[in-house]
């Protein structure tokens, strides 16, 4: 990939709300078990919002961190891209509400929807943005609110998503530093499989869409399984090969928490041993475009990233959509 200058990360933070839902309380909701979850899944546990938190708290915390860790303050912030399915309101955008409560004056602020694969798309689109010199330092934001559109009697799906934040600040970094190649894909024939049908123009809220549960997570499990294990690998490998090296070269799998079977065949794709994974989704479930910003942000924080490493960024979400990285500390 031939950007005009290297991009990377200058900082990063993350920030998830205080309530713990675990499988035992999810026992007392709905017909499942620690067991089964565990092993379907890999999830224990997940973090999920008071009533009056929304996206836009989670981000406000995890940006500041971020922040903090790049040396920068708000002012020093172009642009502000926050990757959501659950925004505060579908307008204002999340972004020019962060923007506000974060005092970034000078900063242009968008939404970008892609699901659990958004942050991967905000990451592309930033760095285009910084290498072509339109700007200097961009905020990139992973946010999720998941547990707002969660039908919490739906075994299904209530047991897989959780709330959190997510955040990089990106700039310019030495030569041979940054991020060298990104993949990103869309199958639309798919967006049936995983969706939230209501309250856009095709389906506005009325009476019947709300006894239709249409303002709720849907998904086709067993679909989207076979489609994240197929592409997850692939997507992986195709950035790899992109950026010039081998499976070898890798030092850290950063993939998006979804289930920790997809994981295990994305590893097995790669060659990888468990070991060259950040995996956390034990702790927080599904946070769809936050998942992969806090894996990296606990993965700085544990000291998994030492300057040189060469990362590889991957996830998977509904559009249906994927989106693979790969980025050399």
């Amino acid at each position: 990939m031939n950007l005009g200058m290297s991009v990377g990360v200058l900082g990063t933070g993350k920030y998830v709300p205080e309530r713990v839902l675990t499988n035992f309380d999810l026992e007392q909701m709905v017909e499942t078990s620690d067991e089964w979850i565990v092993t379907r899944t890999g999830i224990r546990e997940r973090r999920i919002c008071s009533p009056e938190e929304a996206a836009s708290d989670l981000a406000y915390h995890a940006s500041l961190q971020a922040l903090e860790r790049a040396g920068l303050t708000a002012e020093d912030i172009d642009l502000i891209i926050v990757a959501t399915i659950t925004p505060d309101s579908a307008f204002p955008s999340t972004a020019c509400v962060l923007q506000d409560r974060l005092g970034a004056k000078k900063a242009a602020a968008f939404d970008l929807s892609a699901a659990c694969s958004g942050f991967i798309y905000a990451l592309a689109a930033a760095t285009s943005m910084i290498a072509s010199g339109m700007y200097r330092h961009v905020l990139v934001v992973g946010a999720e609110c998941l547990s707002k559109i969660t039908d919490y009697t739906d075994r299904n799906t209530c047991i897989l998503f959780g709330d959190g934040a997510g955040a990089v600040v990106l700039g310019q970094v030495p030569e041979g530093r940054g991020f060298r190649s990104f993949v990103l894909g869309a199958d639309g024939s798919g967006g049936n499989l995983l969706n939230l049908a209501g309250g856009g123009s095709r389906c506005p809220a009325s009476e019947q869409s709300l006894k239709e549960k249409k303002h709720y997570i849907y998904m086709a499990g067993s679909e989207v399984f076979k489609f994240a294990v197929r592409i997850m690998g692939s997507a992986a490998l195709e950035a790899v090969e992109k950026a010039g090296l081998a499976k070898d070269d890798i030092d850290l799998l950063v993939p998006h928490q979804a289930n920790i079977r997809i994981i295990q065949s994305a590893l097995e794709k790669l060659n990888l041993p468990e070991e060259k994974c950040m995996i956390n989704l034990d702790k927080y479930g599904n946070v769809s475009a936050a998942s992969i910003p806090i894996a990296l942000a606990e993965a700085v924080e544990e000291g998994r990233i030492r300057e040189g490493d060469r990362i590889v960024l991957v996830g998977f979400g509904g559009g249906l959509t994927w989106g693979a990285s790969v980025l050399v500390w």
